[in-house]
């Protein structure tokens, strides 16, 4: 249903979708959330019509206390329905609801995508699409003006290809999947629900060479890249295709912005590489990694479960699981910012009384 109420989020109509209203037992099965009533007053009967942060909110919006840093704003918030962690509970106005989880933030999420879903597949192919005739395309998929779909490549159901992508031949992608404007796709795989943003390249020749008597000869690259189930692809993200094995994301797995995979590389399930991150070839991260932004991971090595290569990190050589790693060379937390504290030390004691101080003489 479309929303006809008011309402004082931040979500513009010309490029979001909107849906509701919704009552706050509906908002609460959604969100997984316990509803907690206002201290005065009842829950509105037209329910809730959106969305908003704190300090904008009506009484017919939703908000959301996430960051200890912003409890300020819940004093004086006029929200009529505020997810909260336990903790904020007590500290809630009088006047508007709760929904109360132990994890707010992805209680959020799900409210926020209740109101405003993704938009649907139109399902059609442009006038001014190149389609070969080989290629199986989905007749509930859309597909947008100038883009080019290969010979035998494969368009899921419901999938959406933005205007000027390519989808080169042989390439697959399953249901659900939506590619931004300008993405090429060769040599690759995609399950379902994989998103691309604007500009990603993914599949194109991996760096390899080899050196020869008269420079470099190039090294065939006969993989693919393959991105499994609801994995997301940041704009202008890079994935180059394996030499001999395949480049793999693992499902749920999020690349940022700015991201270059190296060939043969391979992700566990859910990892996170934030932006221009670069992971060098045939490295592995196992699955629920976290590589920080500008982090830089060389060829060959293994990253274990769970761990977190800090920001600018260098890491030249195996992380174990769990570990929590900073600094190049990579090192544990605890031991980077000891020498740093010692690296301190030494400078104020080489640089002598400060000027103007009272040394002998």
């Amino acid at each position: 249903m479309t929303s006809t109420q008011a309402s004082s989020g931040p979500a513009d109509p010309r490029f979001f979708t909107r849906s509701g209203p919704f009552d706050g037992q509906a908002l609460a099965e959604a969100a997984g959330a316990t509803l907690v009533p206002p201290r005065e007053g009842t829950l509105p009967a037209a329910g809730y019509a959106g969305i908003a942060p704190l300090q904008v909110a009506g009484a017919q919006d939703v908000s959301f206390l996430d960051n200890r840093r912003y409890a300020h704003l819940l004093e004086g918030t006029k929200a009529g329905l505020v997810i909260v962690a336990p903790a904020f509970a007590d500290k809630v106005p009088a006047h508007s609801a709760a929904l109360v989880s132990s994890t707010p933030y992805l209680a959020w999420s799900r409210v926020a995508r209740l109101f405003h879903p993704k938009a649907p597949a139109q399902p059609g192919i442009h006038p001014l699409a190149v389609v070969d005739a080989s290629a199986v395309v989905d007749p509930s998929a859309e597909i947008g003006p100038f883009v080019v779909v290969g010979a035998r490549a494969e368009i899921g159901p419901r999938c959406i290809i933005n205007s000027h992508a390519v989808v080169s031949e042989g390439v697959v992608l399953a249901a659900d999947c939506r590619i931004g404007c300008h993405v090429t796709l060769s040599h690759a795989t995609l399950g379902e629900r994989v998103i691309i943003l604007p500009g990603a390249r993914i599949g194109q020749d991996g760096f390899g060479f080899a050196v020869g008597p008269d420079g470099f000869e190039t090294v065939p690259q006969l993989g693919q890249v393959v991105l499994e189930h609801d994995v997301e692809i940041g704009a202008n993200t890079t994935i180059d295709r394996g030499s001999v094995n395949d480049t793999v994301i693992g499902a749920g797995s999020r690349l940022d912005n700015l991201v270059q995979i190296g060939h043969n590389a391979r992700l566990g399930r859910c990892c996170i590489v934030v932006s221009q991150a670069g992971i060098s070839g045939s490295t592995v991260l196992e699955d629920y990694v976290t590589v920080a932004a500008q982090a830089g991971l060389i060829g060959h090595i293994r990253i274990g479960a769970k761990a977190r290569i800090g920001a600018q990190c260098g890491v030249m050589s195996d992380v174990e699981g769990g570990a929590d790693v900073i600094g190049s060379p990579a090192m544990p937390f605890r031991e980077f910012f000891r020498n740093v504290a010692v690296l301190r030390k030494l400078s104020k004691k080489a640089s002598g009384p400060a000027e103007g101080g009272s040394g002998k003489g």
